[in-house]
C-alpha cells in the first residue's frame, strides 16, 4: 500500500498529497472502486451533491475498514442551493446521505455569477465549519475575482481552490494567487480526460526517463507545483500507479517541458468560471 504525504491547509489541517475522484462511480461497482481505491492507499475521497454518489462513499468508507479519521471526505454544494438557507441544508443533507457526523471539506461547486449568490453560499459553508458540520471551507471553479469577494466578506480565506488544471491547461497565474493567498490548489482531470498528452514528447520522455508510466510523469509533475490532483479510476491497477508517484523525482527542466504544453484554450470544455453555470 502506498503512504500519502500530507499538505498543510491554512487553517492548520491537513490534505493527503493526491486524492481519489469519485465522479462517475456509482451503484455498486462504484463502491468497489471506492473500496478498491481505499485498500491502494488513497485517503482523500472527493465527491458533490451533483455526482449523486455521496451514499456510495460514505457505504465504501464502511466496507473498507479504514478508520474514519485516516479519511478525508469533501464534497461540494450545488448552485441551486446557494441562498444561504439552502447551503446549510445541503451540508446536512450530503453528512445524512452520507452517513456522517461530520465532512472534512465542504466546497462550492461552480461560483455560478449569473445568480450572484456564492458569498451567501460561503458564509454558509464558514457558519457549518463554526456548527462543527465542516472541518474545512473551500471552493471550486473560483477566480481571482470570487475569491477576493468571498474573502472581503467573511474574513475567512478558502483553505484550497478546486479547479480543472492538467498539462494543456496549467493555470499558472492563478496557482501564483493561490500562493499568495495560502490556498491550496486541488485539480479536477488532472491527467486532462480524452485530450491527456500522453503521446507528447515532454510527458513521454519523462516517463521513459523515471520508468514510470505516462500518467504517473503527469501526476508527478503536479505534486511539484504544488497541487494536489485527483485521478479517478475504476480499475484497481491503474488506481495504484495513479498512487505510486512518490519515489522518483521529475527535473526542473522535465517540469517545465510538460508545463510549456499550456494552451490558452486547454480547457476540456467550455468551463469557463464566469459564465458556466451548474445548478
Amino acid at each position: 500500500m502506498t503512504q500519502v504525504p500530507t499538505r498543510t491547509l491554512g487553517d492548520g489541517t491537513t490534505l493527503p498529497a493526491t486524492g481519489f475522484g469519485t465522479y462517475p462511480l456509482t451503484g455498486e461497482d462504484g463502491i468497489r472502486a471506492m473500496v478498491t481505491a481505499l485498500e491502494a492507499g488513497y485517503r482523500l475521497l472527493d465527491t458533490a451533491v451533483n455526482y449523486g454518489n455521496e451514499a456510495e462513499v460514505g457505504e465504501a468508507i464502511r466496507r473498507s475498514g479504514v478508520p474514519r479519521d485516516e479519511i478525508v471526505v469533501q464534497t461540494k454544494v450545488p448552485g441551486r442551493d446557494h441562498a444561504y438557507d439552502r447551503a446549510i441544508a445541503s451540508v446536512e443533507e450530503s453528512l445524512e446521505r452520507l452517513g456522517l457526523e461530520r465532512v472534512d471539506v465542504a466546497l462550492i461547486h461552480w461560483p455560478n455569477p449569473s445568480v450572484g449568490l456564492y458569498v451567501d453560499a460561503y458564509r454558509a459553508l464558514v457558519e457549518c465549519r463554526e456548527r462543527g458540520l465542516v472541518r474545512s471551507v473551500g471552493v471550486s471553479n473560483f477566480t481571482e475575482q470570487h475569491l477576493a469577494d468571498v474573502i472581503e466578506a467573511t474574513g475567512v480565506t478558502p483553505a484550497l481552490n478546486q479547479v480543472e488544471l492538467h498539462p494543456l491547461f496549467p493555470q499558472d497565474r492563478l496557482r501564483a494567487v493561490h500562493e499568495r493567498l495560502g490556498i491550496v490548489t486541488e485539480a479536477w482531470s488532472p491527467l486532462g480526460k480524452r485530450n491527456a498528452p500522453f503521446a507528447a514528447d515532454p510527458v513521454a520522455a519523462a516517463a521513459e526517463a523515471h520508468g514510470v508510466e505516462p500518467a504517473q510523469a503527469i501526476l508527478r509533475w503536479h505534486v511539484q507545483l504544488g497541487v494536489v490532483p485527483l485521478p479517478k479510476s475504476s480499475d484497481a491497477e491503474r488506481q495504484r500507479a495513479n498512487l505510486d508517484v512518490f519515489g522518483f523525482e521529475l527535473s526542473q527542466d522535465e517540469v517545465a517541458a510538460i508545463s510549456a504544453l499550456g494552451r490558452e484554450d486547454g480547457r476540456l470544455f467550455g468551463g469557463d468560471p464566469n459564465t458556466h453555470e451548474e445548478m
